[in-house]
């Protein structure tokens, strides 16, 4: 990327930052806005705006820096430290998994199951950065929420968020699944487990080596923390309560059928905006088991 210099305007600086990053990425544009707008403080409606205020020559410096970051595989929102789930502005790094926006979906799936000022008992399972659990617990003040992590890295950037957020009505745990939750028993319980094959060849360069491996791969099938959440989610659901899962694009029959054999009524799978079933979830009923 050529040196900055004092000359050098926001259309030049992200011109020649999205034709770098087109070689890569195929959000090179956003990136570019994205990373300019984490070093000059600027909104990107502002660079629309005002397409040919000078770049300070310091800010054209640490751009740069960012842009071959960028070029080197590492995700926009490791190098922000940010990213925004359910716009909400979350702090993450490279020992949680980045939220996506198909992972909205649990959350509106979760909300659909509440009413706004239900006094309801909310686990969610492997947190992460706490997306899904801060989310909900946003919309759902009265909620009483419980959210696990088997990543302590994971479980303090999870606090930070909170903390940030001013949310007061998560708790976190750290342990596997539901290992920290003997005796409990919830009226949903909600998760974004890892679901991703070991050798599934969809897999991103990218994503495989810079997110947190625990959160992407759960072993041979894909299948194998999903399995272990359906066979235990029975002991930790209220009567009527829900399981609410994320996985994998190709996956809802699989889950379904899981879901079935293990009990569970009213399952059903949701589209994600992409247009692939993407959360599947079903009932725990008093009469189930």
């Amino acid at each position: 990327m050529p040196a900055a210099d004092s000359s050098q305007t926001i259309s030049d600086a992200l011109h020649t930052a999205t034709t770098m990053l087109s070689r890569t990425s195929p959000s090179a544009r956003l990136d570019a806005e994205l990373l300019l707008e984490h070093v000059t403080g600027l909104s990107r409606t502002a660079f629309r705006s005002a397409p040919e205020r000078q770049l300070p020559p310091k800010a054209g410096w640490s751009y740069q820096q960012l842009i071959k970051r960028r070029l080197q595989g590492e995700p926009v929102a490791y190098i922000r430290g940010q990213q925004e789930f359910w716009s909400l502005l979350l702090e993450v790094t490279p020992a949680v998994l980045i939220p996506r926006p198909e992972t909205e979906l649990v959350v509106e799936r979760a909300l659909a199951h509440s009413a706004k000022d239900a006094a309801i008992d909310v686990a969610d399972l492997g947190t992460g950065s706490g997306a899904i659990a801060v989310a909900i617990a946003h919309e759902r003040p009265a909620a009483r929420l419980v959210a696990v992590d088997a990543s302590k890295p994971a479980l303090e950037i999870a606090m930070r968020n909170l903390a940030r957020l001013q949310v007061a009505n998560v708790t976190l745990l750290h342990g596997s699944w539901f290992a920290p939750l003997e005796g409990r028993r919830f009226d949903l319980v909600v998760s974004n487990p890892p679901y991703i094959a070991s050798e599934d060849p969809d897999l991103a360069p990218d994503v495989r080596r810079n997110e947190p491996g625990m959160a992407l791969i759960s072993g041979r099938t894909g299948l194998e923390a999903i399995e272990h959440i359906v066979g235990t989610a029975p002991d930790h659901l209220a009567p009527g309560g829900w399981l609410i899962l994320e996985h994998g694009w190709k996956q809802a029959p699989a889950v379904s059928d899981l879901l079935v054999r293990a009990g569970f009524s009213h399952v059903t799978s949701h589209t994600d905006l992409a247009g692939h079933q993407r959360v599947t979830e079903g009932s725990w009923m008093a009469d189930s088991g």
